[in-house]
């Protein structure tokens, strides 16, 4: 159970990672777009709060990353605090953004919790 749970830390990881790329980089391009929905002007404009949004979605995967790499138990209460902030996060975009958010975010958090929480 314990390399389930480290497969699904390093998913979600690599998920933000990927949410961090799109935000920070690739917001005013297709990519980016198809993501917010948004037209070239409004990604434009709001291109500075995206790469904002991205720098916090890195801090979360540099976050899951430490909690995989350190050893226990403090690597896993670094993945489980980590593990909780992004679970929390995504309910909040999906309450206050995008009901999508609690499937791409919230979902797979709360699914790499529950895994690190049983082989802990």
């Amino acid at each position: 159970m314990e390399m389930t749970a480290n497969v699904l830390v390093g998913l979600v990881a690599a998920l933000h990672v990927y949410i961090l790329v799109l935000e920070m980089f690739l917001w005013e391009r297709p990519p980016g777009r198809g993501l917010s929905g948004l037209d070239a002007d409004m990604a434009r404009a709001s291109a500075p709060l995206a790469a904002n949004q991205g720098l916090y979605n890195g801090f979360l995967a540099a976050g899951l990353i430490w909690g995989l790499v350190e050893s226990d138990p403090t690597g896993f209460h670094v993945q489980v605090f980590f593990l909780c902030c992004v679970v929390v996060a995504g309910v909040y975009g999906g309450v206050t953004a995008n009901r999508r958010i609690l499937v791409a975010q919230a979902l797979p958090g709360a699914l790499a919790l529950a895994a690190v929480l049983v082989a802990g």
